[in-house]
């Protein structure tokens, strides 16, 4: 089944630039939608608007840092003269195909592929909300000569945000029949992921910004639940376990997603060579030395549920002693002592040429013999079950409804894979952890201390995926976040370090003439390595000479860009961006 639905994509891949960029001249529709086939080989490619696999790895945001910033960090962003994302060329593809699709006398076929239309235009129009805000809807082709169309206004989220949802709900019921589990493929399932995605996003979206005034974020809430509950009750989706230590990394590092979670996933072949760079990415120097931000680190609870940041010292707490007892996941995300790689037993330490924080990734990495550049072919989960869960959590106490038993069926279980103990809301709401309090400032009212557990519990358990933690700080209203200073190990000073405490030195921290230590990692202080307090030791400082802006009054949108305003001059730019 890999192997022909691979075929099936690169396919359809080569001929996706033409039915992008002119389907009607690419494709007949007198020769073309005359039977079922036609209408799966069509509707193959529009998973290529699906994320790539760097799209769902390559996080750059607060969880995951680079020794370089974006844009959207450093505040620099401008109006593009073109392109910046305003592109519709997957939209006509969807269009085309809805607007000939009945020519096929198949027409449970018909029903069926069409709900496949629906759902990527769904997935669009979300991507190009999240975006921009206020779209142009457009539910059909657009010819030269229709000017009324292709000089309208944008419409109101609000509008295309109830065509998103009303798309979902035909997928749904179009695909209702097709509840077989294919990993590479949109089922019912699919959609009712995407659907609590959207209604978590919207309702959240709305209920923060006060400033766009959008009404019914509760309907939106409400959907991102119902959704949930139907997956939850009758998807037959679990959450993968084998062993606590190991599940959560195996689950990630699979050539083969795990169908027992992973709803929808990019495939990757070695046979057919479609591959990734995902090792490469974490073992080489060459994308960024990417590693996690010690805030984040800091976010892993003790492995009795208690927070690490309650620890009498943890601030200065160094490596080898702050990873002990923690939640497994931290262990099966970065290297900590003792590991190893898959298939080999050599225990390793973080390699500081290949990571800025000294906190080195390990989610997604798998053997060796995948280290080359761009020869990965561990398949890239879209949507798992895991999400769906905490979506679920997430919006029953933002609706104000969640109660212990809805965290036992959620939350529970995605804390259950690594032998942590569940959210206790009785105990987060009475007791808010003051170190999670201080990132989220925008987070009040009866249910603020169970929110900010789930907020913890989403961003251990989805880190690397698809750059749900941009979308969560968006949504959430806490662009301030991302202004703060990024951070990495702490060392008290120069010196020689242990890393894994079994005797040799692995890291010399030094000043001065470079040392002769047989084995170790060499950093020069102040040029290779900075630290808070230079020779007197500190965390780690990540672009501590970048200075990092959020304009809260305009950087939760991007602008349209200028090429598209002068085409179309109905076109309003988003606030502050004129």
């Amino acid at each position: 089944m890999k192997k022909l639905l691979t075929i099936l994509f690169l396919g359809i891949g080569l001929a996706s630039c033409d039915l992008n960029r002119l389907p009607l001249d690419a494709i007949s529709p007198e020769t073309f939608f005359n039977t079922e086939n036609d209408l799966l080989l069509y509707t193959n490619s529009f998973y290529n608007m699906l994320p790539g696999a760097e799209d769902v790895y390559n996080e750059d945001v607060d969880n995951v840092i680079k020794n370089s910033l974006r844009d959207e960090l450093q505040g620099t962003r401008i109006v593009p003269t073109s392109g910046g994302g305003w592109s519709w060329g997957s939209l006509r593809n969807i269009n085309y195909f809805l607007a000939n699709s009945n020519k096929c006398p198949d027409k449970n076929a018909v029903a069926r592929y069409n709900g496949v239309a629906r759902f990527f235009r769904a997935y669009f129009y979300f991507q190009m909300v999240k975006r921009f805000g206020d779209v142009p809807w457009y539910s059909s082709t657009i010819e030269v000569e229709d000017e009324d169309l292709l000089t309208k206004a944008r419409d109101p989220r609000t509008l295309v945000m109830d065509s998103v949802m009303a798309d979902l709900d035909y997928a749904a019921q179009a695909l209702s029949a097709n509840n077989a589990r294919q990993v590479n493929s949109v089922t019912k399932w699919t959609v009712l992921a995407l659907k609590s995605r959207v209604g978590l996003y919207e309702g959240t979206f709305r209920k923060y910004h006060t400033e766009f005034k959008l009404p019914d974020s509760e309907k939106f809430l409400d959907a991102s639940i119902a959704a949930s509950e139907e997956l939850i009750k009758n998807s037959g989706y679990t959450i993968y376990k084998a062993t606590p230590e190991t599940a959560y990394l195996r689950l990630f590092s699979s050539d083969n997603a795990i169908a027992d979670e992973v709803i929808l996933a990019r495939d990757f072949s070695d046979e057919l060579q479609v591959y990734h760079n995902l090792n490469y990415y974490t073992m080489t120097a060459s994308y960024g030395k990417p590693g996690l931000e010690k805030k984040l680190v800091n976010s892993y609870l003790m492995k009795d549920g208690t927070p690490f940041t309650n620890v009498k010292g943890y601030e200065t707490m160094q490596f080898y002693e702050e990873v002990q007892n923690r939640d497994p996941r931290l262990s099966q995300t970065i290297r900590t002592p003792g590991y190893t790689r898959i298939g080999e037993t050599t225990p390793l330490v973080p390699e500081f040429g290949a990571t800025v924080t000294g906190y080195q990734l390990i989610k997604f990495v798998s053997e060796p013999k995948w280290d080359t550049f761009n020869k990965d072919i561990t398949d890239m989960p879209i949507f798992r079950y895991a999400e769906v869960l905490l979506n679920y959590a997430e919006a029953k106490a933002e609706k104000g409804t969640l109660t212990q038993e809805d965290l036992e069926i959620s939350t529970k279980l995605t804390r259950e894979r690594v032998g942590m103990p569940n959210i206790n809301m009785l105990n987060a709401n009475t007791k808010p952890d003051p170190y999670q309090a201080q990132m989220y400032t925008n987070l009040t009212g009866k249910n603020a201390g169970v929110l900010l557990e789930i907020r913890r519990e989403r961003r251990i358990e989805m880190v690397m995926e698809n750059f749900l933690r941009w979308d969560d700080i968006i949504r959430w209203k806490e662009g301030q976040l991302l202004t703060r200073q990024f951070k990495g190990m702490y060392f008290p000073g120069p010196g020689n370090y242990d890393l894994d405490k079994n005797g040799k030195v692995d890291l010399v921290i030094y000043e001065g003439t470079k040392p002769t230590v047989p084995g170790a990692q060499l950093l020069k202080l102040g040029s290779e390595i900075l630290l808070e307090n230079g020779n007197k030791g500190g965390n780690i400082v990540v672009n501590g000479h970048i200075n990092k802006k959020f304009d809260e009054t305009k950087d939760y949108l991007y602008p349209i860009p200028r090429q598209e305003r002068l085409l179309n001059t109905n076109l309003t730019q988003n606030p502050n961006w004129e």
